[in-house]
């Protein structure tokens, strides 16, 4: 099996930002931090003195956690297929056990490897685990790139002996005590040439072969695309690629921020991305106990319920044709699955007008027929060819004067040719 099936497969992932940033939650001293949440040490007026900052290890003990019942949610009522933990963002403390660097959370009152309990609640859970890893940038290191209010000019340090000291050796530890690891996400390239990018992608697969690496180790040198935060091709992308996208306006946890998306935009960020042929990767910023923001938990969880019953339209998809325009509404989108030939309609825009038509132009494949996922209900279905236009049309007529799901009510289109085609006009 290609080792890049189960990431092809599962369409939803969810990144995890949680360190000692979530302490100060976007303010230091009384005082706010624009783009505080992970990178406060960094964009707090010059910087925070890294004496400073690392005193908040002092303070770090989120003794509610509980990693196992923090995986369940994430598998069994999210609909969550892999997970990314940050082990060491760019303030470079570690999240878990360290044996070559004592900047770890053992040498915090809380003293528990949270990326172990991580690992073993995945395993138990059958959630691919994975491992976010900043490569670069190190604030908490003298030869780490990006803290330059403590440790000087990025170009006057030795980004060879924090690579060896502790780069390399911090990712070894990760990759042999930890279990499988699903896939590595690097981030922040930034300087590094070609050759140390590449460095690192033979080193991780010195020790695991069949691990991924996502495309922020540079060069277009990992297993697959990583697109901007929150970007989304505008037509269909046909490789392998994920976006980063968060569920309000930060990443790690800040008390502020409450600009939270809808269940309604997540789902709708699902269907476009995996009609797009791609994995939507969705951030939760746990705060500094450990805990969830009660508006992140139930907007997961009404997006977990919807899976529960559509999820059959998300997982496993493919990549799919762009139909050269559509009729009548902006409805929604397609998704797409080979294998058991169907396309997915979702409606996010109900027709309300009688009679509840949405008429789609370009596709030739010839189609059976259609249904609601939730129901099984059969709905109205039929093609024509229009001779002058030269279009082929796909007309779907629904029962109901409104949407049997707010949220996105999926219509199956099962296709009776092996081959989906459309028109080019």
């Amino acid at each position: 099996m290609n080792k890049l099936s189960w990431f092809l497969q599962s369409k939803y992932g969810a990144i995890v930002h949680w360190g000692l940033y979530a302490i100060p939650a976007g303010f230091w001293q009384g005082e706010y931090a624009p783009h505080g949440g992970e990178w406060i040490m960094k964009n707090w007026r010059s910087g925070i003195p890294y004496a400073d900052y690392a005193a908040l290890a002092d303070q770090f003990n989120p003794e509610n956690f509980d990693a196992d019942a923090f995986v369940r949610f994430l598998k069994e009522d999210c609909g969550f297929r892999y997970l990314v933990f940050t082990t060491k963002h760019h303030d470079g403390f570690a999240m878990y056990d360290s044996a070559c660097n004592d900047y770890n959370i053992m040498h915090t009152p809380y003293g528990k490897d949270v990326t172990r309990a991580l690992s073993d609640a995945c395993e138990k859970y059958g959630l691919t685990f994975c491992l976010y890893y900043s490569q670069l940038q190190d604030w908490a290191d003298p030869n780490g790139f990006g803290n330059t209010w403590d440790f000087g000019p990025d170009q006057d340090k030795d980004f060879r002996k924090y690579l060896e000291e502790k780069c390399k050796p911090q990712l070894k530890e990760l990759l042999t005590e930890y279990g499988k690891i699903g896939l590595i996400w690097f981030d922040t390239p930034y300087e590094m040439d070609k050759a140390q990018c590449q460095e690192l992608v033979d080193f991780v697969h010195q020790f695991q072969p069949d691990c991924l690496i996502n495309g922020r180790v540079g060069y277009n040198l990992g297993d697959y695309r990583q697109m901007g935060d929150r970007g989304i091709p505008l037509c269909t992308y046909p490789k392998p690629w994920e976006v980063p996208m968060t569920l309000n306006d930060t990443w790690g946890y800040r008390s502020d921020d409450d600009r939270w998306k809808t269940p309604e935009h997540v789902i709708r960020l699902l269907a476009e991305v995996a009609g797009k042929g791609g994995n939507l990767l969705l951030n939760i910023g746990p705060d500094a106990q450990g805990a969830l923001p009660a508006e992140s938990e139930n907007i997961l969880r009404t997006v977990g319920d919807w899976m529960k019953k559509n999820g059959e339209s998300i997982y496993n998809t493919d990549p799919m044709p762009d139909f050269p325009y559509r009729l009548d509404t902006d409805f929604g989108c397609f998704t797409y699955s080979r294998d058991r030939k169907k396309l997915y309609m979702h409606i996010f825009r109900y027709p309300t007008v009688p009679p509840h038509q949405i008429c789609v132009v370009g596709l030739e494949t010839k189609v059976g027929k259609a249904y609601l996922l939730e129901t099984g209900e059969e709905v109205m279905c039929w093609q024509t060819y229009e001779t002058a236009r030269d279009e082929h049309r796909l007309r779907v007529r629904l029962p109901y004067a409104k949407a049997p799901n707010a949220l996105d009510t999926v219509v199956v289109i099962e296709l009776e040719e092996d081959e989906l085609r459309t028109q080019t006009l």
